[in-house]
């Protein structure tokens, strides 16, 4: 019986509840899409579009899209921080060009170090992405004047319009762009370039025929990639035909008021809807209520897909408002989005970064460039998949569930339409389907401050064409925070038509027939339907027959033991758990499926793990073919299992201690009047605290992190007299890679610089870890540098 997470028991279901009806009919036929886009008919990995989904080859693609910031990285750190994203899943990166980064000086334009893009795109193709790239001239990104240099943001120019003498500055940085990227563009002269779009501008809301110039500019310049693409959110009006929207979606915002509790906008992105749209996102830099949106046809109607390029991978911090978003947060809008009709899932940041500090500025958008928001100087971590030093966070591993389930199986729903259920019933689901088969998606996750409730008494009837489905077959209890992907109908391996309450992951092809992974819906039991199949046919479940078909229960609880076998195909249900630790990828030229609960990538030696702290073991398919490792004991029958030994990783620093603890001046400023972070001066004046950092750990690490588990307002971390680091606390630690400043720290010391948290402190902090003292506070709760160390199976 399936218990509650506090272990007691849920009460007994309404049997004679009825079911949640939904009609999904035949949809209307796809047809190309009305964009002035796309490649011609018959061009190898040719890019289309129609009107709901993406087009490749001829066949449905489903562009999975993470933001990393090349400029804001080390190129040494590119390759390898790329193929992790690969192995999350991503098959496209989206990065900006931050022209303040390029063109510090004007007439200076530089491409070298961090600033090289044409080595960041073909490092991207090598590892097996697509590139999209962003180009400005006005980006955001929170970048000092959006991006533009001072010199630009100086000059009496009408910026972002039409104005010939701003034209001539933009043409000017989309040739040295064009000239960066010439061959790579995917197309009929290039149809292996790895680029396959560009966006123009960025938020950029009243001037359509601006937008309409800046592709033609970029176009004039030798940019030509098979898609151009938009910001749509806003209300924004784009030119007609010429550049396909793209949406953002995000849990929370830091750039709300720090009075505000959970932003009203985030039920949007909780909620199924064909509401493409967020006028919330980029309206504190907007002088005026967005207008309704012109030259398109009313959300869920466009006649093209519905594509997003910034679905919140976590969410940064401001000064004044520091959000605290969970990973379940992350994983469950993007599940989200997926049930709403999103054909095109895209990140911002997949990948944190830090903000660059220049020759004349540092970059960060600030109160003193005349922003409502100050952001840290350094710090761009953002709570991202892949954090700032590369770590690998809980959603790294929720999405990648769903990416794999979107390169296994997303074509056979990509091309069908959310439907509905009419009115409120307390329960948030839809189906994207065909009339005859489809997925039904369900959501019963909010963040924290909004927590839904567990729903009793759950099931769904879909009616179909020819038949009705009703899932599961006796009404379960939803819990809260459950959300997830049910097939319906659809064909698995040798199965022609299953039905079942867990979400596909991926797909196997073995010499005893197909494997199909699957994840187990949290608190719900695994209960398959089965067509087309005998009673004899099934194995490791308990069978009925109802109303013509098998309902089949796996007689084990979910995890990699629970092997149900029906007419050849395996079905694995696995524990949610074990279901983020699912990887696919090559391993020594064999397509190979890794469950590994830990930090990982694929290269071109194998599967390269991140050493554990404590012996901990890896399932493979097929098995290794040159393994190092010692083989044990493993659940099932279809992956061995290997065992990974342990090394020593975290290594204890005496903890810092600050003398008699500085409160930041309070000062407001910026465009909105906002609390102001404190300033270098304010700094300045505080006593350094030394951290003491063994020189010989470097020599014993790939990287090393310094982590410092702390509360306070703000701290800043400099080797020697730079600062590498800073954040404004919020209740997650500062990390901290110390690998790039060795000879700095070994000639001059780590040093800590930091504000206590004022207990009568205005700024937005989560009420969850809020400090409830009525003394000011600053402490390190704990001191430690990580030693990152990898080894590669294969």
């Amino acid at each position: 019986m399936t218990q509650n997470p506090d272990g007691t028991q849920p009460p007994p279901a309404d049997q004679t509840a009825p079911p949640r009806h939904l009609r999904v009919p035949p949809p209307a036929p796809v047809t190309p899409a009305p964009l002035d886009m796309g490649d011609p008919a018959g061009l190898p990995g040719g890019i289309r579009l129609t009107s709901r989904h993406v087009e490749r080859d001829g066949a449905p693609w489903f562009p999975v899209m993470g933001e990393y910031h090349f400029s804001r990285d080390l190129p040494e750190h590119w390759e390898r921080e790329l193929r992790k994203m690969r192995a999350g899943g991503v098959n496209v990166v989206a990065t900006y060009l931050l022209w303040i980064i390029h063109e510090e000086v004007r007439g200076d334009i530089r491409w070298d170090g961090h600033r090289d893009l044409r080595r960041f795109v073909e490092t991207a193709d090598r590892v097996g992405l697509q590139v999209v790239i962003r180009i400005g001239p006005w980006a955001h990104g929170e970048t000092r004047n959006g991006g533009f240099p001072d010199w630009v943001q100086a000059l009496p120019v009408a910026h972002r319009t039409d104005d010939p003498a701003y034209l001539e500055l933009a043409s000017g940085w989309y040739a040295a762009i064009a000239e960066q990227v010439r061959g790579l563009c995917h197309g009929p002269d290039h149809p292996d370039g790895p680029i396959i779009g560009v966006q123009v501008d960025n938020e950029l809301y009243d001037q359509p025929e601006h937008l309409r110039t800046l592709r033609e500019l970029a176009h004039r310049a030798g940019m030509r990639p098979s898609l151009w693409v938009a910001t749509g959110w806003g209300g924004a009006r784009l030119p007609a035909g010429a550049l396909l929207p793209v949406y953002a979606g995000y849990s929370d915002a830091f750039w709300e008021e720090s009075t505000t509790g959970w932003p009203a906008f985030g039920v949007l992105h909780f909620t199924f809807t064909t509401v493409r749209d967020d006028l919330s996102v980029g309206a504190d830099l907007r002088d005026a209520p967005a207008e309704a949106r012109q030259d398109a046809a009313p959300d869920g109607d466009d006649p093209w897909p519905f594509a997003t390029c910034e679905l919140g991978g976590g969410m940064q911090g401001a000064y004044h408002r520091r959000p605290l978003v969970d990973p379940d947060d992350i994983a469950a809008l993007a599940l989200t989005k997926l049930g709403s009709g999103s054909a095109w899932q895209g990140y911002y940041l997949y990948h944190g970064a830090t903000q660059v500090v220049g020759d004349l500025s540092t970059t960060q958008e600030s109160h003193a460039t005349g922003y409502p928001n100050d952001l840290p100087v350094r710090d761009y971590d953002f709570f991202a998949p892949l954090g700032a030093v590369g770590g690998q966070r809980p959603h790294f591993h929720q999405l990648r569930r769903q990416h794999l389930m979107l390169e296994a199986f997303g074509g056979q729903f990509a091309a069908h339409p959310s439907v509905l259920p009419s009115g409120e019933d307390g329960v948030r689901w839809a189906v994207r389907g065909d009339g005859e088969r489809g997925y039904l998606f369900l959501n019963n996750h909010q963040p924290a401050a909004a927590a839904l409730p567990d729903v009793p008494d759950v099931r769904f009837a879909v009616e179909l064409t020819d038949r009705t489905v009703t899932v599961p077959s006796t009404p379960r209890t939803l819990r809260s925070g459950t959300f997830g992907a049910w097939p319906l109908r659809q064909p698995f391996g040798t199965i022609p038509a299953l039905t079942v309450t867990a979400q596909p992951i991926t797909r196997i092809d073995t010499a005893a027939g197909p494997v199909v992974l699957f994840a187990a819906t949290e608190g719900m039991p695994v209960e398959l339907q089965l067509e087309g199949v005998a009673a004899a046919d099934v194995r490791g479940a308990d069978v009925r027959e109802a109303g013509g078909t098998l309902i089949a229960v796996p007689r084990a609880a979910p995890g990699l033991g629970t092997e149900v076998t029906v007419a050849g195909t395996t079905l694995v249900f696995l524990d949610p758990a074990t279901a983020d630790a699912v990887w696919q990828g090559d391993i020594d030229g064999r397509e190979s499926v890794v469950l590994w609960a830990g930090e990982g990538w694929f290269d071109d030696e194998g599967f390269r793990v991140v050493e554990p702290a404590q012996t901990a073991v890896v399932d493979v398919y097929p098995a290794l073919g040159r393994p190092d490792l010692d083989e044990v004991p493993g659940a099932g029958t279809v992956f061995t299992r290997y065992a990974v030994p342990a090394r020593e990783v975290v290594h204890a620093l005496d903890v810092p201690a600050f003398d008699t603890p500085a409160v930041a001046p309070v000062r407001t400023g910026g465009s909105s009047g906002r609390l102001s972070a404190p300033t270098d001066a304010d700094f300045a004046a505080l006593t350094p605290v030394e951290v003491p950092v063994p020189d010989e750990l470097f020599d014993q690490a790939e990287r090393l992190i310094l982590r410092l588990d702390w509360t306070g307002d703000a701290v800043r971390v400099h080797a020697g007299d730079r600062l590498i680091a800073d954040q404004f606390w919020s209740g997650r630690p500062v990390e901290v890679d110390l690998t790039p400043h060795r000879d700095a720290i070994r000639a001059a010391g780590l040093r800590l610089r930091a504000f206590a948290w004022a207990p009568d402190s205005g700024v937005h902090v989560d009420p969850r870890v809020r400090p409830t003292a009525t003394e000011p506070v600053l402490a390190v709760h704990a001191a430690s540098l990580h030693t990152v160390r990898t080894r590669v199976l294969r």
